[in-house]
């Protein structure tokens, strides 16, 4: 087991191990990512095609009805998404806790970077892009598991839903609170639509692969006290 200590990164290729980290708590750096975020990736499958959704989410260390960490989503009963969980219930999450900017190349065609490059040519921006670099790019971690739809009605699908509500409310003015779940139709992303009618989703956090802008990886599982360990790739079970 390991003793909850920063795990080093391995830059090792892509398709070993990488030296799992194993422990009975996450690894801090992925502790910090899921609070960090403000939206996820959550990719699902029908079993043939791959679907990708940009999405809010809500991230619990434990709830009074799972000990293991939990993500929580929300999402329209007719949706692909849905549709492909209600068949195949296996997902792969990707959350990124940095803002990145891709530099320019030497490519004639090349698209400009973000931020241009008149941006980075005078010494104070320059040293503010690396100070905004350096406090925000850390890691991003994907997370696998099995999505789970939470019994319409329930008490742990009332308790979720009011979690997921006041995690995505935000202060739009000194004393006034907008929901998020309002400020629909803003094209960025699926906000949390937290009705009727809405299916509440959750996913248990526990395994995954660590990545740094680096490129460094790292692969971790979560193992409570009397589970055993399994062997994978890329943070998927063999």
């Amino acid at each position: 087991m390991a003793d909850g200590t920063n795990p080093p990164l391995s830059y090792e290729a892509s398709a070993t191990t990488t030296h799992p980290y194993v422990g009975s708590t996450l690894p801090p750096e992925v502790i910090t990512c899921l609070k960090n975020s403000r939206y996820l990736h959550l990719a699902t499958s029908d079993g043939l095609t791959p679907h990708v959704s940009l999405m809010s989410y809500t991230y619990l260390p434990s709830t009074p009805f799972d000990e293991y960490p939990s993500i929580i989503m929300t999402t329209n009963p007719s949706s692909r998404k849905t549709i492909n969980l209600q068949s195949n219930p296996r997902v792969s999450l990707l959350v990124h806790d940095w803002v990145s900017h891709r530099p320019p190349t030497r490519a004639p065609n090349a698209r400009d970077g973000s931020p241009p490059p008149a941006a980075t040519r005078s010494s104070l921006a320059s040293l503010l892009l690396n100070l905004n670099t350096s406090a925000l790019s850390s890691i991003s971690t994907t997370i696998t598991g099995s999505a789970r739809f939470l019994e319409s009605g329930s008490e742990e699908e009332r308790w979720c839903k009011n979690q997921h509500l006041e995690n995505n409310t935000f202060v739009a003015a000194p004393g006034e609170e907008i929901p998020f779940a309002q400020r629909r139709g803003s094209g960025v992303a699926e906000t949390p639509m937290i009705d009727d009618d809405s299916r509440v989703v959750v996913v248990q956090v526990r395994e995954g692969r660590i990545a740094d802008w680096k490129g460094g990886v790292r692969d971790w599982q979560l193992v409570r006290s009397g589970e055993n360990a399994h062997g994978g790739v890329n943070g998927v079970s063999s």
